[in-house]
């Protein structure tokens, strides 16, 4: 063993993060396991006293710093979670600690740091903007640094994590995948793991738009990136650290690089499993793992994913569960273009037969074609070919849109407008029980005679669909159109005279 992993080694054994950390579960996810055929544990730091592994760290640093270093208080910059754990060990240590936060921070985390005593400052739109704005106020204020990943004894702590894992499962593991930033956790673990236990993989997972330890170990030296995304806030570091990188570069044996989607279908995995809902680095060892496994083809291996963290802000959760299914390839997405012609509808639905439809959205734009927004939930990616190829038998064109950001962020909401087609339209909202095949069975009971002019539906999860349609009615026929309505016996309401619908839809 060289002498810097035996130092690193040194230096976890010893470190001091017991006094506000603690020893966390390992759970094995038996859903997730079952579905991908191997055992898959979660590391569940998610379970620490601020939510997330940080606090080793940064505990660990700030108990080794003298009387004097604490007197002058600390500064850190910090997407969040790194700052909770200054704060609290700022209070047990009784010490002063200000917090430089970029400004797309989570509310929650900023409020979870001044709950604590810490002294938030809000600058910048990266960590990366927070650290240099950290290291102006140092040098004019002589505070102590207390970095958020760059530092032996900040790595120390969260090695602690790889030694409770190896602790608390001492049966074979194949690998442990690790949600990478600024590359303190991955570090402290593959130096614990790799000294004890060096043929289990240690496998790092980074954002596809936040890779800055991938990019910089295929070039052989750090990279800064101009740019990161700001899903997952927890792991937007444009650059990783000097000592990370090269612990990294000399331990880790793998990468995985995710999206969105993957994270967001994840933290449902987690969710399913633990009844805990993670932020996105949180999860982004499972998603890894998840990845992994399907790329290898890897079936009966014992693998462990760390959930880093459980800061999650609670309006998140809708753009979260929108793509969870998309990331899980458990929807399909399909601009579909049918004949203007009435019986089009049905065909379309007879098509689509018992399926559950997650969104469909229409308005009447031309007299020839009609382009309709389906969503629909799929087994999986092959599911989503066989059901554009009965389309495509049918004549009816559908394009793929599940790759399609501009259509999964924006144009899924923008189906609509007004129509010069739309004569005699009359609109309603609908609810009816929330089952597999209802929506199909609705639109079945609809009249081939009367057009659907707009037709508006998206599956929130309730027990009750909510639609919007608007059909057109001839003067002379109102009446077989309320006979109608009372037949289907669904709760409706008439929004023909809406000001909104006036302003945006007629």
């Amino acid at each position: 063993m060289e002498d810097w992993l035996s130092d690193y080694l040194r230096r976890i054994l010893t470190a001091r993060v017991y006094d506000v950390a603690v020893e966390t579960p390992m759970d094995l996810a038996g859903k997730l396991s079952a579905r991908l055929g191997n055992r898959v544990w979660l590391k569940r730091e998610d379970t620490q006293p601020v939510f997330s592994f940080k606090l080793r760290g940064a505990y660990n640093k700030m108990a080794g710093l003298s009387p004097g270093q604490r007197d002058c208080g600390v500064i850190c910059a910090s997407a969040g979670n790194h700052a909770q754990g200054v704060a609290l060990s700022a209070r047990r240590l009784g010490c002063r600690a200000v917090v430089v936060m970029p400004l797309t921070t989570p509310r929650l985390k900023s409020d979870a740091v001044r709950a604590l005593g810490g002294e938030v400052v809000l600058h910048g739109d990266s960590y990366s903007d927070a650290y240099r704005h950290a290291l102006e106020l140092q040098a004019s204020h002589g505070y102590t640094f207390v970095h958020p990943f760059d530092d032996p004894d900040v790595i120390a702590g969260q090695g602690t994590v790889g030694m409770e894992i190896l602790r608390q499962h001492q049966h074979p593991i194949h690998a442990v995948f690790v949600a990478i930033g600024g590359g303190g956790l991955i570090s402290g673990v593959a130096a614990y793991v790799k000294a004890v236990r060096p043929e289990i993989k240690v496998i790092g997972v980074q954002m596809a738009d936040s890779d800055a330890m991938v990019r910089s170990v295929r070039a052989g030296g750090r990279i800064p990136l101009d740019e990161v995304g700001l899903f997952s806030d927890g792991t937007a570091v444009k650059q990783v650290g000097e000592e990370t990188f090269r612990i990294t570069k000399a331990l880790v044996d793998d990468f995985v690089v995710v999206d969105t989607d993957a994270v967001c279908a994840a933290i449902k995995d987690v969710f399913e499993d633990t009844r805990s809902v993670m932020e996105p680095a949180g999860a982004m060892g499972v998603a890894g793992l998840k990845q992994y496994v399907t790329r290898h083809e890897m079936k009966d291996q014992t693998l462990v994913a760390i959930t880093c963290g459980a800061n999650m802000n609670f309006d998140r959760l809708r753009f979260v569960a929108e793509r969870a299914e998309v990331g899980e390839e458990r929807e399909a997405l399909f601009a579909v273009t049918i004949p203007e012609e009435r019986g089009s509808f049905r065909r379309l639905c007879e098509i689509i037969g018992d399926r559950s439809v997650t969104e469909f959205s229409y308005r009447i734009s031309d007299e020839r074609q009609a382009h309709v927004f389906v969503g629909l939930a799929t087994s999986n990616r092959a599911e989503a070919a066989e059901i554009r190829r009965a389309l495509a038998a049918n004549r009816f064109d559908a394009l793929d849109l599940v790759g399609d950001e501009l259509s999964k962020e924006h144009v899924r909401y923008m189906v609509g407008g007004r129509s010069a087609l739309a004569r005699d339209e009359r609109l309603y909202r609908f609810e009816f029980p929330e089952r597999p095949g209802a929506l199909m069975r609705f639109l079945s009971h609809m009249p081939p005679d009367w057009n659907i002019s707009l037709f508006h539906y998206r599956n929130q999860g309730a027990d009750y669909g909510r639609i919007l349609v608007g059909i057109q009615v001839p003067p002379d026929e109102k009446a077989d159109f309320r006979a109608f309505l009372d037949n289907l016996a669904y709760p409706c309401v008439d929004e023909t005279e809406s000001p909104a619908y006036r302003l945006f839809l007629r």
